[in-house]
């Protein structure tokens, strides 16, 4: 019975270099001069710590742009809160989703359910997996899914037949 799994997964090694690529660029960049701003990442946790909200946005911006360059979905950056840090910085920090949540899978599992395919789908944990008879169904599904705009990154693995 043909089979594949719906996971939520990012690359640290890919996150690290776009870090590393963005703060190249930060250094580089004109209107940085004189600026003390800092880029980094612990564990799942993107910290960036700047002078004011212009370029914490443009920080953002340059962050962004080269997750696309490295081929990362920008949807991977979660949940950013900003706060003070000493004297007049901003410390903004950027969560790393990895994973899909309960709410987000049942969403999936209720939209595949209700296309009337037939295919199954059980939640895993953090992963999906989607059982089928046809070939054919698992690709629609696999087209339903991308079309859902879940707002998570999600990656289709272990197709089998």
């Amino acid at each position: 019975m043909p089979s594949f799994d719906i996971v939520s997964r990012v690359d640290f090694q890919e996150i690290d270099n776009a870090i590393a690529n963005a703060l190249r660029e930060i250094t580089n960049r004109y209107d940085f001069k004189g600026s003390n701003t800092t880029l980094e990442r612990s564990e799942k946790v993107i910290t960036i710590v700047t002078d004011d909200d212009l370029k914490l946005s443009q920080v953002n911006d340059i962050l962004i742009s080269h997750f696309v360059r490295r081929k990362l979905d920008p949807l991977a950056l979660g949940k950013k809160d900003k706060e003070k840090a000493g004297g007049d910085r901003i410390r903004q920090t950027i969560s790393l989703v990895e994973g899909i949540e309960q709410d987000v899978a049942k969403k999936i599992t209720s939209e595949i359910k209700s296309s009337k395919m037939k295919v199954q789908a059980k939640i895993n944990g953090n992963e999906l997996r989607i059982d089928g008879k046809k070939r054919d169904d698992l690709q629609s599904a696999m087209q339903l899914i991308e079309d859902l705009q879940v707002g998570i990154p999600v990656q289709f693995i272990n197709f089998r037949d």
